[in-house]
C-alpha cells in the first residue's frame, strides 16, 4: 500500500512548485513539490478505503507523506476519542509551520467537540517543544477566538514562554486574529499586558495594522502602542 501511495505522490510532483515550496519552508529539505489541492484529493481517496491501516504504516520520509497523513486524519470519520488518538500520534511528526497550520485547519471536527478538544489541547500549550506549542496556538486561533473562550485564549497566550521563532510568530498571529474578531477584550489585554516579550508584542501589533479589516483610526492607535 505504501509503495503505491509513494508512487502516486511522485506522479504529482511539480518541479517548479518544488522550488517555490522549498523556499517557503527553509528548515525542510525533503519537499518533493506536490501542490496542496492534489494532496487533498489523494487524502479524500484514502479516507474512503482502510485509512486506519494507512495511518499505522505510513511513511514519513518526505514532507508530502507527512502532510498527507495529517489531511487524512482531518477527513476521517470516527469517534472523537479515536480521532484524538491519531492526532496525538501525529503531532510529534510536525517539524515545520506548513504541516502544522494545514493540519490544524483540517481538524474541523473541533467545531462539534469544542470542550473535549479544549481539554485535549492544554498539555500542548504547556509544552517546551516548538511545534507542539505552535500546534496548540494555531488550534486556538482557528477554533476558539469567540466570546465564550476569548478570556481563556488570551490568558493562555500570555503564559507562553518560548524562544522559538515559530512559537512567537504563532502567538502574534493569534493575538491579531483575536483583535480582528473581538477587538474590545483584545485591546484591553494588550494595554495591560506585561508578560509578552517585546518581539511578540510588537509583531502582534504589526499584524493587526496589516489587516484590511481594521480601520485607519484604530491602526493609528495600535501603532502608538509599540514598545521600544
Amino acid at each position: 500500500m505504501q509503495n503505491t501511495i509513494r508512487k502516486q505522490i511522485h506522479e504529482l510532483i511539480d518541479s517548479d512548485y518544488q522550488k517555490f515550496a522549498s523556499a517557503l519552508i527553509p528548515n525542510i529539505t525533503n519537499v518533493l513539490g506536490v501542490r496542496m489541492p492534489e494532496l487533498r484529493k489523494l487524502a479524500k481517496v484514502l479516507v474512503k478505503d482502510d485509512w486506519r491501516s494507512y495511518l499505522e504504516t505510513a511513511d514519513d520520509d518526505y514532507f508530502e507523506e507527512v502532510m498527507l497523513q495529517g489531511l487524512v486524519i482531518g477527513y476521517a470519520k470516527a469517534d472523537i476519542e479515536e480521532i484524538l488518538t491519531y492526532v496525538a500520534d501525529f503531532v510529534p511528526k510536525i517539524d515545520n509551520w506548513s504541516v502544522c497550520d494545514s493540519f490544524c485547519s483540517g481538524l474541523k471536527f473541533t467545531k462539534k467537540h469544542k470542550e473535549r478538544v479544549w481539554i485535549f489541547l492544554q498539555p500542548y500549550l504547556l509544552s517546551t517543544k516548538e511545534y507542539e506549542l505552535r500546534f496548540g496556538i494555531v488550534m486556538l486561533l482557528t477554533y476558539y477566538v469567540e466570546t465564550s473562550y476569548i478570556d481563556e485564549v488570551l490568558a493562555r497566550l500570555g503564559t507562553i514562554k518560548h524562544d522559538g521563532y515559530y512559537v512567537k510568530m504563532a502567538v502574534a498571529w493569534a493575538l491579531s486574529i483575536c483583535f480582528i474578531k473581538l477587538p474590545e477584550p483584545t485591546l484591553a489585554y494588550l494595554k495591560r499586558d506585561t508578560a509578552l516579550d517585546i518581539f511578540t508584542y510588537n509583531k502582534a501589533l504589526q499584524k493587526i495594522t496589516e489587516s484590511c479589516r481594521v480601520d485607519t483610526e484604530t491602526k493609528g492607535l495600535i501603532r502608538s502602542m509599540k514598545r521600544k
